[in-house]
């Protein structure tokens, strides 16, 4: 699986034209019938290999997924296409031509920057990493702007190099790693990489404190369809400053350093601000673009009286609001005839999935309805509604 060579070869690459959209449930009669032509090992590599470009089409999209090549770790790690080509583009507008992609995994950020137009020196130790990233520049004809080298990154000079590009490794052998030290490379080192190049983006796990957060940098939190995929340290552009991104699109809001929002009771409209905006800590910036406040002081849901719109929260309009309580919801749900039921919650420890199945073993009728389950003034409080558009 590790060794990708015999698959670049003619006949490795026919086996992967071969094989392409196998379903599980097919790969054993597909093996034993290629078997019969061709090396026991290199079918498996293939069929391993199309499961890992099935995967990674959620990533990559179908078209580079299936011409690109894959680790397990490479998947599972790697930054999705659109993610890594904001990223590259913004690097575009800063005047960025050259950047030391350093940890560069199977090569999705040199690709993205490569494709903006930048030349990519892409640096990682693990060899069946380097290897990869080598083989999808080729694939994807962008060997003439990536140049990949397998060797430790904290041994590399990159001077020269207009920017550096960090992504340090955030798993280990017990699964994801939360301390910033521990990355490989650690989060300082990243900084210091960062702090001696004339720009620099380190890529960090969303959840960082913000207290960790040099004051140097310029944090971004991204989300991409609602998701949060990462936040980026950014050097060299705007110290201090916070933001948070969202996909597709770009739409940016920057934080205006506001306090928090008021507390008040819960108006007609609910909005659940986007988890960049959350994880970025500017939920104050869109209450005060809604006019709205909060519904508890620990709970980032937005209530205002009016609907106005904005690309960073979904609003709700709230038709009832009661004290949580199963038999009250249950009850509620097949007064209103009540067929399809979203749970949310923030601020509570009740799972949505388990109340649902409570609360509406089977449909009532055709109607919609979401549920949030939170505090209210500090009180467990159910609020039904449905979502509303402008």
């Amino acid at each position: 699986m590790n060794d990708l060579a015999p698959l670049r070869t003619p006949e490795g690459r026919a086996l992967l034209d071969a094989v392409r959209g196998t379903a599980p449930a097919d790969e054993l009669a597909v093996a034993t019938r290629l078997r019969r032509e061709h090396p026991a090992d290199l079918v498996s590599a293939a069929l391993g290999q199309a499961r890992l470009r099935q995967r990674a089409a959620v990533k990559f999209g179908a078209r580079d997924a299936e011409r690109m090549f894959f680790t397990p770790n490479g998947v599972e790690q790697s930054t999705r296409a659109s993610v890594a080509g904001y990223r590259a583009e913004r690097m575009k507008a800063l005047g960025v031509t050259s950047v030391a992609d350093l940890c560069c995994g199977i090569g999705g950020d040199a690709i993205a920057l490569a494709r903006a137009g930048i030349r990519v020196l892409a640096v990682d130790r693990d060899p069946a990493a380097a290897e990869a990233a080598r083989a999808n520049a080729e694939a994807l004809g962008l060997s003439e702007l990536i140049e990949v080298r397998e060797a430790d990154v904290t041994e590399v000079d990159a001077g020269g190099y207009d920017a550096v590009f960090v992504d340090p490794a955030r798993r280990g052998g017990r699964g994801r790693i939360f301390d910033p030290e521990a990355y490989s490379p650690p989060l300082s080192w990243a900084v210091a990489a960062a702090l001696a190049a004339p720009r620099a983006a380190l890529k960090i796990a969303p959840g960082v404190p913000h207290e960790a957060i040099p004051a140097e940098a310029e944090a971004e939190w991204i989300s991409d369809g609602g998701d949060v995929k990462e936040a980026v340290l950014w050097f060299g552009t705007e110290p201090g400053t916070v933001r948070a991104t969202l996909l597709p699109g770009p739409r940016t809001l920057v934080g205006a350093g506001l306090p928090d929002p008021p507390v008040r009771s819960v108006g007609r409209y609910l909005y659940e601000p986007d988890g960049a905006v959350i994880r970025a800590h500017l939920v104050a910036d869109v209450a005060r673009e809604l006019d709205g406040a909060l519904v508890d002081e620990t709970i980032a849901y937005v209530t205002a009286d009016a609907l106005r719109p904005t690309p960073y929260a979904a609003a709700y309009e709230i038709t009832d609001q009661l004290p949580f309580g199963v038999k009250k919801l249950k009850a509620l749900l097949r007064e209103r005839e009540v067929g399809v039921l979203t749970v949310k919650k923030r601020g509570s420890a009740v799972e949505p999935e388990e109340l649902r199945k409570k609360v509406l073993p089977k449909p009532h009728g055709s109607e919609a309805a979401t549920v949030f389950l939170t505090r209210v003034a500090g009180a467990p409080t159910m609020l039904i509604g449905k979502p509303a558009s402008v």
